[in-house]
């Protein structure tokens, strides 16, 4: 995360032992970004055996997603000033704690609770992953570890729903949806063990100081947001929910205001209000955090509509988003090697149109197929949805980066990752509104399906305007992101969203 290293062992580059903390550390990122993807195709069993409501259903997703996002920025700064290994192996065997609790709730309440514990250890395992790599291999080898990296995040992609429908439609052990949670056990205690011996402990001589007023101030007003948006509905939008609305603002406000008194104070607020005067990073903050709004509402209302609305089991649901992941992987890789050295922004436009193109397509065959809608014709769509969602995730990071001074290129990467994941908390509050808000309370069983069906297409428009929103947003980046060689540390950073995405 900071351009200066402090190596607290002899282990350095030319250890062998650094590739088995390597593959301890990716496997740590793979867990992650597993159990994002992971839990969207076992919600619907979930809300069956557990008989969780809708709103809790959002808890559950959004929950992880909130706690992560409030504690990213935090997470790197303990692991700067108190060790990247230490806070790497806090942070895994809290996750593997926190699944554990998932696995074994005895009720909704208990497994929202315990999602946002493994959000928050998450934010602390997460944003050591590279902190790692980068001080424990030399200059030369980072490039094939960063590939490695790549690999990993486009297999974490294709194999969450694919992993998540395997272990809730096989019921291992009886556990039915439990095993999604319960089958981080024995890869976190394995990683806590194999950390402890062969990881490099490292700090940064240089760390910020800690922000935990501005973290909470954060948390506070994506809560006042979240929760009247998440229960409005079941409570009939009662007053004070608008009234907590209004005062998230008000909150967010005050966090301006801290945050510049802080930066004059000690130069180590949580939010780095200067980088909001760079155009390009202003706006890029906003398109990642829009994206973030439309991938959360797609990726849950997605899934509900497949197994509630269509009746298709888990497997089924997640082998029909196969073709999807293998187009945002194919895409994201043309994207980055060949098409944005050449046509730079309009790459990412295009991108944000070929997606909405995708959705409106989806929303067509949605109703003209009606509930006898086949997988097979599902796939034009999402390949037409995954080229789009390639063309801008890979290239969007250097976009909005490639004009932020050097000397806040941590910072800028750190808030970078942290809006992403709360526009992700947003989209799935969200999900109240665009698909629970046409959805009757009462409904027969045989309006189930209608029902949902007509839920998803009027949140898949919703996702469409956004898209066309973020189209628009997209001409204040750069006409074409500065190629930095300014360094390895620069690179790393810049990489670093990725991760969390």
């Amino acid at each position: 995360m900071t351009s200066t290293e402090t190596p607290l062992s002899t282990a350095g580059g030319t250890d062998r032992r650094r590739w088995f903390a390597l593959a301890i550390v990716m496997t740590a990122a793979f867990m992650d970004l597993v159990d994002v993807t992971i839990v969207n195709i076992a919600i619907p069993s979930i809300q069956r055996e557990s008989g969780a409501s809708f709103s809790q259903i959002q808890w559950i997703t959004a929950g992880y997603a909130l706690a992560f996002a409030a504690g990213l920025i935090t997470g790197g700064r303990l692991g700067d000033i108190h060790g990247r290994k230490r806070i790497f192996l806090v942070g895994i065997g809290g996750f593997t704690l926190a699944s554990a609790l998932c696995g074994l709730a005895v009720n909704p309440e208990m497994l929202v609770a315990s999602r946002f514990l493994q959000g928050a250890m998450a934010a602390l395992m997460v944003p050591q992953v590279l902190s790692i790599v980068h001080a424990t291999f030399p200059a030369h080898e980072r490039g094939k570890v960063f590939g490695l990296f790549g690999a990993v995040v486009g297999l974490g992609a294709v194999s969450g729903p694919l992993l998540g429908a395997l272990l809730t439609e096989g019921n291992l052990f009886g556990w039915e949806w439990r095993s999604i949670f319960l089958i981080n056990l024995p890869v976190g205690v394995a990683g806590l063990i194999l950390g402890s011996r062969f990881i490099t402990e490292s700090k940064a001589p240089r760390a910020l100081k800690l922000d935990l007023v501005g973290v909470a101030l954060v948390t506070l007003g994506l809560l006042m947001l979240l929760y009247p948006l998440i229960r409005g509905r079941e409570l009939g939008w009662p007053v004070w929910g608008y009234v907590s609305m209004a005062g998230a603002l008000v909150v967010l406000a005050a966090l301006v205001v801290y945050e510049r008194r802080k930066s004059a104070r000690d130069g180590s607020p949580l939010v780095e209000l200067s980088l909001f005067r760079v155009k390009s990073f202003a706006a890029g903050i906003a398109v990642q955090t829009v994206f973030g709004v439309a991938l959360g509402v797609f990726f849950l209302v997605w899934t509900l509509y497949m197994q509630l609305g269509l009746g298709w089991s888990a497997l089924k649901a997640g082998l029909t988003g196969v073709p999807f992941s293998i187009a945002v992987s194919v895409a994201a890789g043309m994207s980055v090697q060949q098409l944005v050295p050449r046509f730079g922004r309009k790459v990412l436009q295009a991108g944000a149109l070929v997606m909405a193109a995708g959705v409106l397509l989806y929303l067509w065959e949605s109703g003209h197929y009606g509930l006898g809608i086949a997988p097979w014709q599902m796939a034009l769509p999402l390949v037409v949805m995954g080229v789009g969602m390639g063309l801008i995730v890979a290239p969007l990071t250097d976009a909005i980066l490639s004009e932020v001074p050097r000397e806040h290129s941590g910072s800028a990467s750190g808030l970078l990752n942290t809006v992403q994941q709360m526009g992700n908390a947003l989209g799935l509050g969200l999900v109240s509104v665009v698909f629970f808000g046409t959805i009757g309370d009462r409904l027969r069983p045989e309006q189930v399906g209608p029902a949902f069906a007509d839920a998803f297409r009027n949140s898949l428009g919703w996702v469409a305007g956004v898209l066309g929103v973020i189209f628009l947003l997209m001409f204040a980046l750069p006409k074409r992101p500065a190629q930095h060689v300014e360094g390895e540390q620069a690179a790393t950073e810049r990489k670093e969203p990725v991760l969390v995405s």
